[in-house]
């Protein structure tokens, strides 16, 4: 997490996020969908709001990888919240 001290962090969680509801949106909105469906899932588990989260340039690329139509059925995002409530989000290893 670049930017950010380490002394700063609240929590810090490896989460597994299930993206299959992205799959019963059409077709040419998935990819877009399953980004407002991780930093939901971000918002609901970090307790913050939707403007702190932020998503490293690694998650939208995956997302992004098989094209706007195939986007991954689940995908693993390591999170850490901060003590102002900023969430920093990137791709597990």
């Amino acid at each position: 997490m670049v930017g950010k001290m380490a002394d700063d962090m609240v929590k810090e969680q490896i989460y597994t996020i299930p993206l299959r509801e992205v799959r019963k949106v059409p077709a040419w909105k998935r990819a877009g969908r399953a980004v407002k469906e991780v930093r939901g899932f971000l918002v609901r588990h970090m307790k913050t709001e939707a403007e702190q989260v932020k998503l490293d340039k690694t998650i939208n690329e995956c997302l992004w990888e098989k094209g706007c139509e195939k986007p991954p059925l689940s995908i693993r995002v390591r999170a850490v919240k901060f003590a102002d409530g900023e969430v920093q989000a990137e791709l597990a290893q």
